[in-house]
């Protein structure tokens, strides 16, 4: 059994736990091949109340070569989270460095994977059918470029975009598109300038400032999602982000 350790207010009733079974992914279906994860919280009169857990992936490239470009921003918002809720990433699992831990009383997974960007399915689809999440439970948090830098978007379901990380994970979710994704701005490369190079590049000060600002509001987006789901404060959120930097 893997238990869960912080924070105070109730990580002493809550489990995470799952069979020790070598896993088996079969590509044309991956619902049967998941193994099933049991998170649970006793309350006060002794009902036992099991919560469905989310498995929360950053996209970015492995190493410190690409540490702070706008392709791994992902990563840095998984960082943010770990740091925010007291979540250790000190685990590899299926080529990705993974941390239990719980928003509430909500039990979660954070990843990072650890092959590159375009192979990032290799990843997320085996910790999915591993713990057993469901697609409706699987946040792929990612760098998108139709969006101003520093301007954030939470939806429930979409395509890839062209984003070859997105369409790794896709493939390798038996082409299922029905979860959720956390799109993280960094804008379109300026004049003739190659996108990969952008996607390859670092922030400038004030970029580096914006999505700094942009990550500790994703923080909070993501408590959101987590304990209520796609409610009106998502709605309000993504609305919010929008505007954010029109001028009243």
């Amino acid at each position: 059994m893997l238990c869960a350790t912080a924070p105070p207010q109730a990580w002493s009733s809550i489990s995470l736990s799952y069979p020790k079974v070598p896993f088996v992914q079969k590509r044309h279906n991956l619902t049967s091949s998941r193994l099933r994860i049991c998170a649970s919280f006793q309350e006060p009169n002794g009902v036992k109340v099991e919560y469905t857990p989310w498995l929360i992936v950053g996209l970015g490239n492995p190493g410190n070569k690409y540490h702070g470009t706008r392709h791994n921003v992902g990563f840095e918002m998984i960082d943010r989270i770990s740091e925010a809720e007291g979540i250790v990433m000190n685990t590899i699992q299926s080529k990705s460095l993974i941390g239990i831990g719980s928003i509430g009383d909500v039990p979660l997974l954070l990843a990072k994977p650890q092959a590159y960007m375009n192979f990032s399915g290799e990843a997320v689809g085996p910790l999915a059918a591993y713990y057993q999440v469901p697609l409706r439970h699987i946040l792929l948090v990612y760098d998108e470029m139709s969006l101003p830098n520093g301007v954030l978007r939470i939806q429930p379901k979409g395509g890839h975009g062209h984003h070859n990380g997105v369409k790794s994970v896709i493939e390798h979710l038996d082409g299922c598109r029905e979860f959720p994704r956390f799109c993280i701005g960094i804008g379109n490369p300026p004049g003739t300038m190659d996108f990969k190079a952008f996607l390859l590049q670092k922030f400038s000060v004030v970029e580096r400032q914006q999505i700094d600002g942009a990550l500790e509001q994703g923080v909070d987006a993501v408590r959101t999602l987590v304990l209520d789901g796609f409610s009106k404060r998502i709605t309000r959120f993504n609305l919010g982000q929008k505007y954010k930097y029109n001028k009243v």
